[in-house]
């Protein structure tokens, strides 16, 4: 069965980086667009950042343009986001998600079958 397994969350203070990682497994990760969400307490689901099944192609929401960097090891099975200048309205849950279409799918969030737990992310002095 699919699985979605995020780490690397936790506190940063801000202008501060973190990690996260997406362990991939139960398809063909390799042949799978992927994307990372967020949702801040209170708040809906918010797309973050896509990429391409062979890193071709990537995308940013424009609130994390130029601060974060998607990236995924293909031979690992794994999605990444590395976070940098990190800002208190950064601070969610943040989840990575795929279709069993393969095919990236944009900022919609109906358009994802399955998502992983979250890992947090707290921005703060």
């Amino acid at each position: 069965q699919v699985q979605l397994v995020e780490s690397g969350g936790g506190l940063a203070q801000p202008g501060g980086s973190l990690r996260l990682s997406c362990a991939a497994s139960g398809f063909t990760f390799r042949n799978t667009a992927m994307s990372w969400f967020r949702q801040a307490t209170g708040k809906g689901l918010e797309w973050v950042s896509g990429i391409s099944s062979d890193s071709s192609d990537i995308y940013y929401a424009d609130v994390v343009k130029g601060r974060f960097t998607i990236s995924r090891d293909n031979a690992k099975n794994t999605l990444y986001l590395q976070m940098n200048s990190l800002k208190p309205e950064d601070t969610a849950l943040y989840f990575c998600a795929m279709t069993v279409s393969g095919s990236y799918s944009g900022p919609g969030i109906n358009m994802y079958d399955y998502w992983g737990q979250g890992t947090q992310v707290t921005v703060s002095s």
